[in-house]
């Protein structure tokens, strides 16, 4: 089972299974409670397992459970969101920045 930790030092969220990094996001704290997600990685070998969407669920939980939101720069974390409806109450604008 893959698990997710916040790498403060990297400024990034990670995803490994059994030691092996499969991926990141990378995070930047912005003003007023704001996370910018600008750029999201999962290793070649990885891809189409469902890394990416484990990631950013695991992410936004966490965002949420800070009571900060998501300005969504990164391609794929704007699709996650677009498509995850569950999640439209932590999406910022960039006019709220």
């Amino acid at each position: 089972m893959p698990e997710v930790t916040k790498n403060n030092a990297l400024q990034r969220y990670e995803i490994h299974e059994d030691g092996q990094l499969l991926g990141f996001a990378a995070y930047r704290d912005l003003p007023d409670g704001v996370v910018e997600l600008p750029h999201t990685v999962v290793e070649p070998a990885y891809e189409g397992r469902g890394v990416g969407s484990a990631l950013i669920k695991a992410v936004l939980a966490d965002i949420r459970a800070d009571g900060h939101r998501v300005l969504a720069t990164c391609r794929f974390v704007a699709g996650y969101l677009d498509r995850h409806p569950e999640y439209a109450d932590l999406r910022a604008t960039r006019q709220a920045v």
